[in-house]
């Protein structure tokens, strides 16, 4: 077998992607109904994973894995270094300010901005696509000048509702925290920065992964004492490096580097026998497992506190979910998952798609004749999967229309 380039598109992160986006929605909408435990996060204080408790170490795992990819192919096409960073940092600012936006939404929208809050939502989710729309390459001058027109468009639509923002405590918009895409944008510009350094040296890639679990176990605290190991005195410079580039206590950003971690891994051994492979990819799994479960006598598992445990166990997931789709895919069975495959090719598309769906359904009244049965047991629990494969499709019909985030 020959080993495909890094340039190339991996059929499986796709996959991996896309299960994990639909997931992402589908959790998102479990606050419409009653759900077993299990299928929620788990409380501050509470040593438990749940399902919502996967999906986004998933991703940003995902993330890493995808890192990797898109470096190499944009060296592969000759783009200079400057290029190519410059695209790392545009994108972490397009996911810092749609995280800004969207998490500001959450504290309500004031009646005294004059426009309704649905009406509003519509038009933020507007003004992204306007904005970071992947419009198709031209040489069409007229073709060039309306693409030109529409990213200004929304970029002054951007700034009117920025200005005019009010949530219901009368407060102006402002990084509250910096939410989902906001997370991923910090982990996103640290961890693609020291792979744009360091490239494809996997010993430098493990010792930074090894650096963030170990900042990671002595910021959380741990079960015995209630208090991290490292209690750094106030106004410390290590603490205020980690609080500039938003590390917080390393997790995030070690889910991101075992991600790039195993893209590397995988393509190395792509040479290898796969009953050799798979052994690979179990001995990994169970090294994670065997982690977490260690790790876990000194530290609750939570996503909340962002643990080591909750890194360790999230971790061998993704990479045993990897694994089984990447064996699924070298035996031409990529297309079972076709039915959800646009979430893992726009997925910042099929992100939104939920806040332009809600607003829809409350602005026709759609969402005031919810039967009863929708919002508990297994009607209810049907009925989110079923929204979250309304996105999905919307995101694939977008994607027919030309419509396609890309930042």
């Amino acid at each position: 077998m020959t080993t495909p380039p890094l340039s190339h598109r991996n059929q499986a992160i796709d996959i991996l992607r896309a299960l994990t986006m639909t997931l992402m929605v589908f959790v998102n909408d479990l606050w419409n109904v009653s759900y077993p435990h299990w299928m929620g996060h788990a409380d501050w204080e509470e040593d438990f994973l749940g399902l919502s408790d996967i999906v986004f170490p998933c991703f940003l795992f995902v993330v890493g894995m995808s890192i990797p990819y898109a470096i190499e192919n944009s060296f592969s096409k000759g783009k200079s270094g400057q290029v190519v960073f410059g695209h790392i940092l545009s994108r972490t600012l397009a996911l810092l300010l749609m995280g800004v936006f969207l998490v500001n939404l959450e504290g309500g929208i004031a009646p005294i901005i004059g426009i309704n809050p649905q009406i509003f939502k519509l038009l933020l989710v507007i003004s992204f696509i306007l904005i970071w729309n992947g419009y198709p390459k031209t040489d069409n001058p007229r073709k060039k000048m309306a693409y030109i027109i529409l990213k200004w468009t929304g970029i002054s639509l951007l700034a009117f509702l920025a200005i005019i923002f009010r949530d219901n405590g009368g407060n102006m918009l402002m990084p509250r925290w910096w939410g989902i895409l906001g997370l991923i944008g910090w982990t996103y510009l640290v961890c693609a920065t020291i792979y744009f350094f360091v490239r494809q040296n996997l010993k430098v890639l493990i010792l930074f992964w090894g650096a963030f679990c170990i900042w990671c176990m002595l910021r959380c605290k741990t079960l015995q004492s209630g208090a991290p190991l490292l209690n750094l005195p106030e106004g410390n410079a290590l603490e205020a490096f980690a609080q500039i580039v938003h590390i917080d206590t390393g997790a995030h950003c070690a889910l991101t580097m075992g991600g790039i971690i195993l893209s590397l891994l995988d393509i190395r051994t792509r040479g290898k026998a796969r009953h050799r492979r798979a052994m690979y990819a179990a001995g990994l799994t169970s090294g994670l497992i065997i982690l977490g479960v260690v790790s876990n006598q000194f530290w609750h598992i939570s996503k909340l506190y962002a643990t080591i445990p909750w890194v360790f166990y999230s971790s061998a997931i993704a990479v045993a979910l990897y694994a089984l789709l990447s064996w699924a895919t070298e035996r031409g069975k990529g297309h079972w998952f076709n039915i959800i495959g646009a979430a893992g090719t726009a997925t910042l598309t099929c992100y939104l798609l939920p806040y332009i769906w809600y607003s829809l359904l409350r602005l026709t009244g759609v969402g005031t004749i919810r039967p009863e049965w929708c919002d508990h047991g297994i009607l209810g629990i049907l009925t989110c999967v079923g929204f979250s494969l309304l996105c999905v499709w919307s995101t694939h019909l977008l994607v027919k229309l030309g419509i396609k985030l890309k930042v």
